[in-house]
């Protein structure tokens, strides 16, 4: 199998030469590199924006492409509850069916399912679950779920896995690990499309032995990329920074890892430092909505529906260039969120996924230079300080 991830040189014309310009260029275990498909390539480290049921919640994919994005997340188990696949394939497949000409990357469907706890019904075979629509039976199996991310024509599609509940017991948990291990051989023996990638997902909950157990009984198999999963869903940040301090160098060094459902900015900055490359979360879209915005400056995030910005004429964020802090103001903003107006979620929409945007291209730009160490502990200093001083959590408890 021929490997559509290329890592790029980190330091060239950087002249590092010498163990004193070395020391300078901490970059940990970050990597630049470059992932092919069939609809084009993206440069890594990089965020999918996620449209999760074939659309961006409030932004077409003109604006996509103009704030820079370069590859969006689709979600399997809504697509096939609603239009359905064989839809989607039917009006041109899931590139023409939302507009994106760029790479299309798909969740498999099982985070999903087996959020629906009251629901469903694990057997060996696959997941029996009723649908969240009209409580029809259904039924999703590794082979089932590939079947319709082939059907809808993406361009990434992930293996079917158990997402287990942090807090599980190791026992229960391996339990979990050894059918999340046959559930990702079948999917990789069920794929029938060569041009599509198809990334292995690991779990093993906040077990580092189950964790590493699973890195390694994966790195054996011929996935085209390898996807942490089973983090972010309700487990603390030391927690995670602690499986993410072992668990990407686990991982081939030669493939893509992507660190599914994270983060804020202050997480994802110390992921690529860890080492991974590839991120999607709701967290840009939805916090919009809330009126949550992510800004430069002291404050990582402001809530525009305070009433200390009622008549502020400054920008969202004067550093940045989108369309809504162009042409809006912060009074002006509220005033469409107090009002409840539409047009107020989706240029926060679009602010937060630009800041997204422009976040990366500065990550990446820092490993270039070799000092993405020093952007990871302003961002640290950022984000502590608005947590030591109550900021962070008025920001959170007001969505």
């Amino acid at each position: 199998m021929s490997n559509r991830f290329t890592q790029v040189s980190q330091l060239s014309g950087a002249g590092v030469s010498d163990a004193s310009a070395v020391a300078r260029h901490d970059n940990g275990a970050a990597r630049l590199g470059v992932y092919e498909t069939p609809h084009g390539t993206f440069q890594t480290p990089n965020f999918m924006a996620v449209g999760t049921k074939a659309s961006v919640k409030g932004l077409d994919t003109g604006r996509l492409f103009e704030l820079g994005c370069q590859i969006a997340l689709v979600n399997t188990f809504h697509l096939t509850l609603r239009p359905g696949e064989q839809v989607v394939q039917n009006l041109g497949g899931i590139h023409r069916f939302m507009g994106w000409d760029g790479p299309i990357l798909s969740d498999s469907g099982g985070f999903q399912v087996f959020s629906l706890s009251k629901i469903r019904r694990v057997e060996e075979e696959g997941v029996h679950f009723q649908s969240p629509i009209d409580g029809s039976p259904c039924f999703l199996s590794p082979e089932r779920s590939i079947a319709i991310q082939e059907t809808l024509g993406v361009d990434i599609a992930m293996g079917f896995d158990e997402c287990p509940p942090s807090d599980l017991s190791f026992d229960d948990t391996a339990k979990s690990l050894a059918m999340t291990h046959r559930w990702l051989k079948r999917s990789l023996d069920a794929k029938s499309r060569p041009e599509m990638s198809l990334f292995a997902i690991t779990q093993g909950g906040l077990h580092d032995a189950l964790r590493t157990e699973s890195a390694q009984h994966l790195r054996e198999l011929p996935f085209d990329g390898y996807a942490i999963g089973g983090l972010s869903v309700g487990e603390t940040q030391e927690e995670m920074y602690r499986i993410l301090s072992f668990h990407p160098a686990e991982l081939p060094q030669d493939r893509i890892r992507y660190l599914m459902g994270v983060g804020t900015p202050e997480d994802i900055v110390e992921a690529v430092y860890r080492g991974i490359d590839l991120f999607d979360c709701v967290m840009p879209t939805r916090a919009g909505r809330f009126g949550r915005a992510f800004v430069s400056g002291d404050e990582p995030t402001i809530n525009i529906k305070n009433a200390r910005f009622k008549e502020d004429v400054k920008p969202l964020d004067e550093a940045c260039s989108c369309f809504a802090c162009r042409r809006y103001s912060r009074g002006y903003l509220h005033h469409l969120f107090r009002a409840e107006e539409m047009l107020g979620p989706q240029m926060l929409s679009l602010h937060n996924l630009h800041y997204y945007m422009e976040w990366l291209a500065t990550i990446r730009e820092a490993i270039h230079k070799g000092q993405l160490a020093i952007l990871r502990e302003s961002e640290r200093a950022r984000w502590r300080s608005a947590k030591e001083d109550g900021r962070l959590n008025e920001q959170v408890a007001n969505q």
